[in-house]
């Protein structure tokens, strides 16, 4: 792994985590959402990133190893989807909502379904996401620092 990998494993964090930040935003922005964007009644689902090591035979360290032990090399982070919470939506009882079931057969009447959003779960989410970031620009400066350290040694 060259020095160069670096910027690049940092580089896919950082935009990882921002898009974890935007999600864990919109989640957060709709936390009382009880109508989808036709305007039909439904609660917003809360969604989450899902994220996996991007892997590769690129550099000769991950080429070894392949060949050696049959797996390649980490180089960085990969969002590979974006997924709905499937956990059950809050149910409020508030029968003059104009989003509650109208339906007096039905054992939901004058209820209110309500996003399966939890803003503390989220603000703890986001303080985490932020703090990857943050980790992830560390490295990045700290590589950098490095890269001047060596051309500095360089010019003598």
């Amino acid at each position: 792994m060259g020095w160069q990998d670096t910027f690049a494993i940092s580089g896919s964090g950082l935009a990882a985590q921002r898009l974890r930040m935007d999600v864990i935003a919109g989640n957060i922005a709709n936390a009382d959402t009880t109508r989808r964007p036709d305007g039909t009644p439904g609660p917003y689902r809360r969604r989450m990133v899902v994220m996996e090591p991007q892997t590769g035979p690129g550099s000769f360290y991950g080429t070894l190893v392949s060949v050696g032990a049959g797996s390649s090399v980490p180089e960085g982070v990969r969002v590979s989807a974006v997924v709905e919470d499937p956990s059950p939506f809050q149910l409020r009882y508030d029968p003059s909502n104009p989003d509650a079931v109208q339906n007096p057969a039905s054992p939901l009447y004058g209820y209110v379904q309500l996003p399966n959003v939890d803003v503390a779960t989220e603000m703890v989410d986001l303080i985490s996401a932020s703090r990857a970031y943050e980790a992830n620009i560390t490295v990045l400066d700290a590589g950098k620092m490095m890269a001047v350290k060596a051309l500095d040694i360089g010019r003598g």
